[in-house]
């Protein structure tokens, strides 16, 4: 065990620690090992209410009514809704029957139970059995070492891979069925729900946030401060600003209740592509993602690249996607935390400043060609960035 950060802890204190971590980790693997048991559990359950019903020749309803007479059964036992039962019935199918694999990984404890729902979640679109045997493979190895949060954008990456269908068509599908509703909440107010495409729907959201930035600062261009006499202060939360400017853009055209240190005209929504280079050479399967998240479709991409003014370029891992180099000299926030992880501390013999106290410094100068990379950056505390910067 690391005790780096364990203080002035003596050796029996530091023994106890491990014994701790060590107890936790058991208790992770049988807590893991007693979800898979519950899974298959639930699941026989599920499929002995769908014999009972077909072997009574019923069907419909009266087979709808067998499962919830389990599920009230299991429910009273166990003291919860006969709803989460059922909903839990739900989801032990799903993992028993078409992940088999993410089955037997959690039942030895390889992975935990919150994996179990990010690898489910993210390969629910593979319609075949194949396509999720090839995405599990693939995306086992890696959850077994990593946080559920860090699974769920790999596994996003992997089954847009194995997907026997292009994102392309599978887009032009979706978007078919865009649209706009309104549901009615009560108290004068209402719910507008808009399914669009993911480009445009992020798109609209940066532009919100940045009218909500500029009423919130009250200086303009220079850092000048206009007093109005009389202004009344803006007492708007950000979601209430955001809000406000989306009204007023739908219904106006115009931002007309965010006049700001800057109009309309010189706000522009901000949409940021990750595209690998061979993909946008059309030699290449691997999807372009937004903000490194969610996939777009290779055509709205392109639309979008010959509009750019400028390009980032950014090495990736080829397997774990973390971010090794940008052309920049200021590290992106993905390349920040993967150096984060590696130093903890200030790099300087001796230096135990941590991390997030430092500055992140360039090795070989930017200025002298140094590349912002992995390799040619480090962690410094602010009195051995000085010296360094002053002794080359």
């Amino acid at each position: 065990m690391n005790h780096s950060n364990a203080g002035g802890a003596s050796g029996a204190e530091l023994a106890r620690l491990d014994g701790h971590r060590a107890r936790l980790v058991r208790l992770q693997v049988e807590d893991a090992t007693r979800f898979a048991q519950e899974s298959v559990l639930l699941h026989e359950a599920s499929q002995l209410a769908e014999a009972i019903s077909v072997r009574g020749g019923q069907g419909g309803r009266a087979a709808e009514l067998a499962h919830r007479a389990i599920a009230a059964e299991f429910a009273t036992a166990l003291r919860v809704s006969d709803r989460t039962v059922q909903r839990r019935m739900s989801a032990a199918g799903v993992l028993v029957q078409a992940f088999p694999g993410t089955l037997a990984a959690v039942r030895e404890g390889r992975i935990f139970r919150g994996h179990v729902s990010v690898i489910v979640d993210e390969g629910a679109r593979l319609p075949d059995a194949p396509s999720r045997a090839a995405y599990e493979a693939a995306v086992l190895p890696f959850a077994e070492h990593e946080a559920p949060a860090r699974v769920r954008v790999f596994a996003r990456r992997v089954a847009e891979r194995f997907h026997p269908r292009s994102l392309q068509q599978r887009h032009e599908d979706a978007a078919a069925g865009r649209g706009v509703w309104v549901t009615e909440l009560g108290d004068g107010m209402a719910e507008l729900l808009a399914v669009i495409p993911t480009v445009v729907a992020n798109g609209i959201l940066d532009r919100l946030n940045q009218f909500a930035e500029h009423s919130e600062d009250p200086a303009m261009p220079g850092g000048v401060v206009v007093e109005v006499e009389g202004a009344v202060p803006d007492a708007r939360t950000r979601d209430q600003r955001r809000a406000d400017a989306f009204a007023d853009l739908c219904l106006t055209g115009d931002p007309a209740a965010h006049p700001g240190p800057a109009g309309l005209g010189s706000i522009r929504a901000r949409v940021h592509l990750q595209v690998p280079v061979l993909s946008m050479l059309g030699n290449g399967d691997d999807p372009v993602t937004l903000h490194g998240h969610s996939p777009v479709d290779t055509d709205t991409a392109l639309r979008l690249a010959g509009t750019a003014s400028g390009w980032d370029r950014v090495l990736t891992h080829p397997i774990t996607g973390a971010v090794l180099a940008v052309d920049r000299y200021t590290p992106n926030t993905d390349l920040k935390r993967t150096l984060r992880a590696r130093d903890l501390h200030c790099r300087f013999p001796g230096c135990r400043q941590p991390a997030h106290r430092t500055d992140l410094d360039h090795t070989i100068d930017f200025a002298l060609g140094g590349p912002t990379r992995e390799n040619n950056l480090a962690h410094l505390c602010r009195r051995h960035h000085r010296d360094c910067c002053t002794n080359r």
